[in-house]
């Protein structure tokens, strides 16, 4: 509530006043008042209000506030707040990042072709890291341009990618994956499903797209060579395998750097889908269940990481849990019923991507 003995009362009134005009627009405004620093409505939502908050952020956009839909209650508030300063992407940082982890990736795929020139498979390691370099690189980028398109189509403001180095072989596989941070709530449920949906559908169908072309170019070989990586395997990999490759009886499949590449973008697709903080499948489950049933979905899924092995993961998992997933601006606005079934296709990815305890490819 507001102070009558303020001198900026007012002033404050009058913004009340052009702000709760706009808000009538789109809505049924059952009381307007200041409310912790705060322009806030009370509202009833019509049939198309959805696209009237779309609609109400953009006006509100042009005077430097933003909206938010939430309920109270039995009621709907809707509070109008400052936009957020906006801040400049570190471009140079970005490009640093890239830079890096193509080194790391290089690295790492270096390594892994010691077995094929061994085996006189491969004339020259160099040719396995470029290749594994290249292969993880456009899983990462893909998945990441699907973020990045889906941030353009809802009008989020985001970040560049930041690609994130890790330490090679044997200690690492080069890279963490990459992060887009953003600058602006989702606008709505739909887009902030999109947000969590678009990367790892786009790095899926990649993923599947490269890990194909590097079975096909991986031999067997009647005995493990020194120094042979032998990971555990996604359940689609060994699916892929099956239908791919011909390995005879008491034969080994030697992986290609690049059939390694799509190992590993398998399991960065089923980490990015764990349901908990702001990884993409925080953002779907959040826009599919809403905040409570996410945060009880989130602590199975941690119970299902430590089964599995990913004991670092699960720590990590646990920690983003711990923070509050701030939704989007219009958390009253359904999910529409495609979006809903297209949850079961993040559920299949996760499925066909996990990784086993201990599995042996033979």
């Amino acid at each position: 509530m507001w102070d009558a003995s303020r001198d900026d009362l007012p002033t404050e009134i009058a913004q009340l006043e052009q702000l709760r005009s706009m808000v009538e627009s789109e809505f049924d405004v059952e009381e307007g008042l200041i409310e912790h620093g705060s322009h806030t409505f009370y509202v009833r939502t019509r049939q198309d209000s959805k696209k009237g908050f779309l609609r109400l952020i953009k006006r509100l956009d042009t005077i430097g506030f933003v909206p938010v839909l939430r309920k109270n209650g039995k009621k709907t508030a809707l509070r109008i707040i400052h936009r957020p300063p906006a801040t400049l992407s570190r471009r140079t940082i970005s490009m640093i990042l890239f830079f890096a982890t193509v080194g790391t990736t290089l690295f790492t795929g270096y390594t892994l072709s010691q077995g094929f020139v061994a085996e006189d498979f491969m004339p020259n390691p160099t040719i396995g890291a470029v290749s594994f370099a290249s292969a993880i690189m456009t899983i990462l980028v893909v998945h990441e341009v699907s973020h990045k398109l889906a941030t353009h189509i809802h009008g989020i403001r985001a970040t560049a990618p930041y690609f994130i180095p890790g330490p090679p072989m044997p200690y690492g596989v080069g890279t963490f994956g990459a992060v887009i941070q953003q600058r602006s709530l989702p606008p709505n449920k739909d887009a902030l499903f999109d947000l969590g949906f678009g990367g790892p559908f786009a790095g899926f169908i990649m993923t599947m797209i490269i890990t194909i072309i590097g079975i096909q170019l991986s031999p067997t070989v009647s005995r493990p060579p020194p120094g042979m990586v032998d990971p555990p395997m996604p359940i689609l990999f060994r699916l892929l395998v099956e239908a791919f490759a011909t390995i005879p009886p008491g034969h080994y499949l030697l992986l290609h750097p690049i059939a390694f590449a799509g190992c590993i973008g398998m399991l960065v697709t089923m980490l990015n889908l764990v349901p908990v903080g702001m990884l993409d499948g925080g953002h779907a489950a959040r826009g599919v269940l809403g905040e409570t049933p996410r945060n009880v979905l989130s602590f199975f899924s941690i119970l299902l990481l430590l089964v599995l092995g990913h004991y670092l993961m699960a720590v990590l998992a646990l920690l983003l849990s711990l923070q509050r997933h701030p939704g989007p601006l219009d958390d009253v606005s359904e999910l529409t019923t495609g979006r809903k079934l297209a949850t079961l296709v993040l559920v299949l990815i996760f499925v066909l991507c996990i990784v086993p305890i201990r599995p042996v490819l033979r």
